[in-house]
């Protein structure tokens, strides 16, 4: 598995994408503590009482970043792994699964930090390039078989 240098390539990267995702919930859940807005009555008991059982713009925020995370990295993981097994070459496959991660990356800082438009969706629409290019050349492979 290991021997394919574009396929260990795409596990490094993955595995960021997959802590930074890991992040966002824990900045989700610090605040929701700081907020005081928690999504289950049992939780606002626990800290306080249930009018802190609401809903809260900050924590919305952050939960529509994971969201987004998830619409996004997850169909990167499946496509990053079947254009890995054509054998792409190294540099190419690596300025792929970078352009992603990186643009990713930018795309979480500006939904938290609430960075002047159009940052959020440039890096949006930036991250979606290799996607778009590993997905055009994994159908390429394989459409012989279809």
């Amino acid at each position: 598995m290991l021997e394919n240098e574009a396929f260990s390539c795409f596990v490094f990267y993955s595995v960021l994408l997959v802590i930074k995702m890991y992040v966002i919930a824990i900045i989700t859940g610090q605040v929701r503590l700081r907020k005081k807005a928690f999504a289950n009555p049992e939780d606002a008991q626990r800290h306080g009482g249930v009018q802190y059982y609401r809903d809260d713009p900050d924590v919305e925020r952050c939960r529509r970043a994971h969201r987004n995370d998830m619409e996004n990295i997850f169909p990167f993981l499946f496509l990053g792994t079947v254009y890995s097994l054509i054998g792409p070459s190294l540099a190419v496959a690596r300025a792929h699964f970078l352009v992603f991660f990186l643009f990713r990356v930018l795309h979480t800082v500006a939904y938290l930090c609430v960075l002047r438009a159009p940052t959020r969706s440039l890096a949006y629409v930036v991250a979606q390039v290799p996607c778009v290019s590993m997905a055009v050349q994994v159908l390429a492979a394989v459409a012989s078989y279809a």
